[in-house]
């Protein structure tokens, strides 16, 4: 039995680009058929226009080098047909009689540039390469931003948490419509990054993605922002202005703090909502909006609406779809993965050899309320790795509100106690005071340690390392309260 042989994928040689010669002198195609080939380019020739359009029509033509006079159609009419074939496609013309209404009405058609015969090979050859050239370039461009976009999908939202978990499968849902997103949560929870996945998963990933604060930037300004000005709108409108609502055509635009919109922005978004269209200010055309609207709030925008703070109508409007990031204190099993991920990133940053993050600081950080979630956690790490002098980020290098918080106490004696199994022994029971009015459970923790480090201490002889292993604790976090109780 004998079986046909066919050549492996990876031994197929990379296409080259394909240029259409057509011209009705055979000596020119010749001497064009061997210059450009010699130049590494696949050649292919026809002698009139009805040869080309089936050419056109046949294999996939990167670049049309047509003579304009043929004796059955005339150039600019197979360049109308390769245009309507490929848009994208690029287009020299060749003439022997100069005329300026075929060269303006071949330039109208797409051509890019026009010689007249005789001309100079060296320069068509140039012209020819620099197209290229440029091609690679644009397509290296597309690549390059495939890979930033492949690296903002979800890279930089972290959480193993069931509560992430759901945001992920909601942002892959909605990514894949045009509707209108309201993205709640606390500050710092990170709803931008949020808008930023939906961009990135849409089929605008390809268009721009524009973020505007409506609370950072002044009221008089807003407008102006994001619909832009004509020369003379204002005092100080020097020139005409595109606005972000232009920037971000065939995007996405991220309106966060929407809570902050005044009541006569409101009706002017909403209105871009309606209508995909707006005015710049001081001009009377209409402008059309080509646009994903993408908003944030961390206030809650129904009693805004019952208030009278915020309309209802706009309300229903940014309210076609919803994601409620979770706070960073209900998933707490996520705070490890974050902190690493900032230590490794500022670390990198800050050029420091800070390696790990203790487990006494990393049990600091998993009980702390962060009220200001990830940004508040992202800010406590940079501070620890660029005060920390040793390889692991220690208690003592984070900031004064986590390693003696408040919002502790709330949290339970047990949280404050070095690990045990089973129940607390009866005789350690009975000797803790009873619940009364005052009670500072904080200080009754720190008692517990101070009693139970100091007999440890005793019993090891003064050496620190066997004192924490006797209390089954790491020697660093031994340390650290030795030190904070001033324990010798």
């Amino acid at each position: 039995m004998t079986s046909k042989s066919s050549a492996s994928p990876a031994a197929v040689s990379p296409a080259r680009p394909r240029i259409l010669v057509v011209d009705d002198e055979l000596s020119m195609r010749e001497m064009l058929r061997i210059v450009l080939r010699r130049d590494g380019y696949e050649v292919v020739l026809a002698e009139n226009g009805t040869q080309a359009i089936a050419a056109l029509k046949g294999e996939p033509v990167d670049l049309l080098l047509s003579d304009i006079r043929l004796p059955d159609l005339s150039g600019v009419e197979v360049l109308r047909t390769a245009k309507e074939l490929n848009p994208e496609i690029v287009a020299f013309m060749m003439t022997a009689f100069a005329s300026t209404d075929t060269a303006v009405e071949a330039m109208r058609l797409g051509a890019v540039d026009y010689f007249t015969k005789p001309f100079s090979m060296d320069e068509l050859r140039l012209k020819v390469r620099q197209h290229f050239e440029s091609h690679r370039l644009k397509q290296e461009n597309v690549l390059l931003k495939r890979a930033l976009i492949s690296r903002n999908e979800f890279s930089n939202i972290i959480g193993l948490s069931e509560p992430m978990q759901q945001v992920f499968a909601t942002i892959r849902m909605v990514a894949t419509t045009n509707s209108t997103v309201l993205v709640g949560g606390e500050s710092g929870t990170g709803k931008e990054l949020v808008a930023r996945a939906i961009h990135f998963n849409s089929l605008r990933r390809d268009r721009p993605f524009v973020a505007v604060n409506c609370g950072a930037v002044p009221e008089t300004l807003l407008e102006s922002e994001l619909f832009g000005h004509l020369r003379g709108a204002f005092t100080g409108a020097d020139s005409t202005k595109k606005g972000l609502m232009e920037v971000a055509e065939g995007g996405t635009i991220f309106l966060d703090e929407i809570g902050e919109m005044t009541q006569a922005m409101q009706v002017k978004l909403l209105r871009v909502l309606q209508d995909r269209r707006f005015r710049r200010l001081g001009g009377t055309e209409e402008v059309q909006a080509d646009i994903r609207i993408i908003t944030a709030t961390n206030q809650d925008l129904p009693r805004l609406v019952d208030e009278g703070k915020f309309r209802e109508d706009l309300f229903y409007r940014i309210n076609v779809l919803s994601i409620q990031l979770p706070a960073l204190r209900d998933r707490v099993e996520d705070i490890p993965l974050l902190a690493e991920h900032f230590r490794a990133h500022f670390a990198s940053q800050m050029g420091k050899d800070v390696r790990t993050i203790s487990a006494g600081a990393m049990e600091l950080l998993q009980r702390h309320t962060w009220r200001g979630n990830v940004r508040e956690l992202q800010n406590a790490i940079e501070r620890a790795v660029a005060l920390e002098q040793t390889a692991a980020i220690l208690p003592e290098t984070l900031p004064e509100e986590i390693r003696t918080p408040r919002d502790r106490a709330t949290r339970g004696l047990a949280t404050e106690l070095p690990e045990h199994h089973g129940a607390m022994p009866a005789s350690i029971g009975a000797a803790l005071p009873a619940l009364a009015e005052g009670f500072d459970l904080e200080a009754r923790g720190e008692d517990f340690y101070r009693h139970y480090m100091a007999q440890a201490l005793e019993r090891a002889g003064g050496v620190q390392v066997r004192a924490a292993e006797l209390l089954g604790m790491s020697f660093r976090s031994f340390r650290y309260y030795a030190k904070k109780f001033n324990l010798r």
